[in-house]
Formats: structure tokens, sequence, C-alpha cells
């Protein structure tokens, strides 16, 4: 919400008129509301059972030596080997969200610590394997004992829903007089193009988009197709020159995402006793 707001008053601490506040705001939570009907939150018990099933699974010893090799610490000890792996796991293995510092604190550090290993000894992967299955075991019988309940969703931006918007000129029109609205303008209509990282924040909800700051490698695309058509100066242009803009700029966003959609999973912890939880993003090209 910060970030939205950030783009309306280019970074400065100029204030923002109430009406303008709720337009913003209204329009965040028609985003947030807009992803919960398409990516549904769902509520999972880990309770260990997928962690043994992973454990006991043939996929269990060529992933963790994968993992294995891609830990950098060659002097480090097992323990941060062990932790460094653990971190490694996914909800779908049924490993709750390393991140959160009630999961890292009561769930893995109490699981490793009570690894074997003998200090300043170079890790063998023969030894990585034994304990790090060792300590998943532990975990499991830990989550059976104390489950940990997770709030999980997916989303996946493939640009189809860009390409719907689009391709439906009248929507589109439509749904850019409504955004360009709410824009201040010259004396001759004509609007900053400062304004169009807004535009896209705004329209991202009827193109299937994430709000500014949700999804790192998306915002990486659109500053690449802003400065790609040169539409990161702070001038001015007319009305259906900036729509036209925009299109493009949507246009390109949506041809990067086809070639390499982009899948995210969020997973955030839900305690009991805190109203608070702490979130994962985890984010991948596929």
């Amino acid at each position: 919400m910060v970030q939205v707001l950030n783009e309306f008053t280019h970074g400065t601490q100029q204030e923002v008129s109430k009406t303008k506040f709720k337009e913003v705001f209204s329009d965040f939570i028609v985003g947030v509301a807009d992803g919960l009907k398409r990516n549904p939150v769902v509520i999972l018990r880990i309770d260990g059972a997928d962690l043994l099933t992973f454990i006991k699974s043939p996929s269990f010893e060529p992933e963790m030596l994968s993992i294995f090799s891609e830990i950098d610490h060659p002097d480090g000890s097992l323990r941060e080997f062990l932790t460094k792996a653990l971190r490694k796991l996914r909800v779908e293995q049924g490993m709750p969200p390393t991140s959160d510092i009630w999961v890292m604190s009561n769930v893995i550090e109490p699981a490793i610590q009570s690894c074997g290993g003998v200090p300043h000894q170079p890790v063998s992967q023969e030894v990585f394997l034994a304990e790090f299955k060792r300590v998943a075991e532990r975990l499991a019988c830990h989550l059976r004992e104390e489950p940990v309940i997770v709030a999980h969703s997916e989303s996946t931006y493939d640009g189809s829903g860009i390409k719907r918007l689009l391709s439906n000129k009248f929507e589109f029109d439509k749904t850019m007089e409504s955004v360009i609205s709410g824009f201040p303008k010259d004396r001759n209509g004509r609007i900053s193009m400062a304004y169009y990282r807004v535009a896209l924040d705004t329209i991202g909800p009827s193109a299937s988009l994430p709000p500014v700051g949700a999804v790192d490698q998306i915002d990486r695309i659109t500053t690449d197709a802003l400065k790609m058509l040169d539409a990161d100066k702070d001038k001015m242009v007319e009305k259906d020159e900036f729509k036209k803009v925009v299109a493009e700029i949507l246009g390109s966003i949506m041809l990067q995402l086809e070639g390499n959609p982009i899948s995210v999973s969020t997973n955030s912890v839900v305690h009991e006793s805190d109203s608070s939880s702490s979130k994962l993003f985890q984010a991948s090209s596929t």
C-alpha cells in the first residue's frame, strides 16, 4: 500500500487528499479481492505425514544430494548444512515455512541441536544424508504431536489476463478512461508520463497482475518495459498517446510472461495466540 501511494506522490512527502486516498485504497482492495477469487487461500495442517512420505520416497536421496551440492558453504558445520537444506524444502514436502521465527526456534532448531557430526571436519554426502534423514524424522514426530497450521495460496502469472483485456478494445478503453479520470492534467488535458506506473498498478486487477511490490519479478519486467518504451520520463502527453503506451507496456509484459510464466506460492503460519503471521514469498519461473 505504501508503494502504491509513493507512486502517486512520486516518493515525496506530498499529502494525498482523502478522496484520492479512498480511490487508491479501493483499487488496492479490489486487487486483493480479485487475487483471492482467482487464487483462494487453502488452510493446511502440517502434521509430519507429508514429510515422512518425502523421506521414504525414491526422490528423497537425489533431491537432497542436489540440495547438498547447491549449498555454498564448503567449510561449514553439519548444523549449518542441515539448516540451509531444511530452508530449501517446500510446504508441499511437509516442511512449515522456515522464514517464520516461531517455526525456526520451536520446530527446526530443537531437531538440529541433537545431530551428530565431528566439529571442524568436512561434511561428506554420506554424513549429510544420514543426519538429514534423522533430523527430518525428528521433525515429523514433533509435527505429529504439534501440527503447524499454514495458510497457503498459489498464483501463476502467464500473461493470459493481459491478453484477455487487450483483445477487448471496448473493455480496455473503458478501464483506461476510469483510470485516467483520476489523474491530474494540464490545461490542455495532457497527462504526465510519470503516471504510467500508477496506471499499470490501477489496471492490474483487470489484467490479472499483482499489486506493485507484491512480486519482484513482475516489478522488474514492468520496469524493463517502461525503459524499453522510453516511458519512464516526466513529460506531458495527450490522453490517446497515454492509453496507447499503456497498451504497449502491457503487451510487452504479456510477451515476457507468455515466454516465461512466473509462479508464486505464499505460505503464512497461523499463530493461535498472535494475530500477526509471517509470510514467505517463493517465486520461481517455469
